[in-house]
């Protein structure tokens, strides 16, 4: 009896084994073939047609649009503006590699965040008492709020190094460095002109006819979450259980 419930055991568990490895083995084989046979099709019959049809309309009522194909101002020194918000999967600036120009691309991502936010650095010196007073454009107190700073010294340490006012009427006050040092500061500030606040960024929304996708669909394939089929465990932990029983009533 001990054996037969043991060779049950041994069973299930290669069967088991099997069936949950399975999403791991499907990343790799699988995957690759549905992926590339499917939903390549599948974006390229119903989401152009989709886009193009619905989409387009939709936003060049709104002065929008949705490029479905990489765009280029390859005209040397042109540019490019919109004046609505522009969305994007990634963002990077592009230049001949300044090393080797010649053979290389330089590419560097844009700087992300959830806030509107405006960045501004420098180096202040500070003065005989060890403060330096920041000055900051004209126009920041009515682009910005909520300023947000970080303070380093240069060349020496300050430990008593503090923000002595924070930010109003365009610049802020660094205190307790050391006289006639140098201070690396960075200041952030979130807009709140009158186009930000009529436009703003909202960093979550719910998929639906409105936005780019609607709930179901996937702006990016690779989203698509590769999440096994939890039903093949089920069956087998089912007629495990069933084995041994029959095994035990024989016996």
């Amino acid at each position: 009896m001990q054996i037969k419930t043991t060779f049950a055991l041994l069973v299930t568990f290669l069967f088991g084994a099997t069936f949950l490895t399975q999403p791991f083995f499907a990343l790799a084989t699988y995957g690759e073939s549905y992926y590339q046979s499917y939903y390549e099709s599948y974006y390229q019959s119903y989401y152009q047609s989709y886009y193009q049809s619905y989409y387009q309309s939709y936003y060049q009522g709104l002065y929008q649009k949705t490029f479905t194909k990489n765009v280029q101002v390859a005209q040397s020194g042109a540019s490019a503006l919109s004046v609505g918000n522009l969305s994007k999967g990634s963002g990077s600036f592009v230049i001949d590699d300044p090393i080797d120009a010649a053979n290389k691309l330089l590419y560097h991502s844009f700087v992300e965040s959830p806030d509107s936010k405006n960045l501004y650095d420098g180096i202040a010196t500070l003065d005989t008492k060890g403060e330096a007073v920041v000055i900051l454009p004209a126009y920041w107190d009515l682009l910005n709020r909520d300023a947000r700073y970080q303070l380093k010294p240069v060349g020496a340490t300050m430990p008593n190094l503090y923000i002595k006012k924070e930010e109003k009427n365009n610049q802020f006050t660094i205190g307790g460095g050391v006289a006639g040092g140098k201070v690396s500061w960075q200041l952030t500030g979130n807009r709140h002109d009158p186009y930000i606040l009529a436009n703003p960024v909202i960093p979550e929304v719910e998929k639906g006819p409105t936005q780019l996708a609607n709930k179901g669909e996937y702006l990016f394939g690779g989203a698509r979450p590769m999440v096994g089929n939890p039903l093949p465990s089920v069956v087998v932990l089912g007629a495990a259980v069933l084995l041994i029983v029959w095994l035990r009533r024989r016996g």
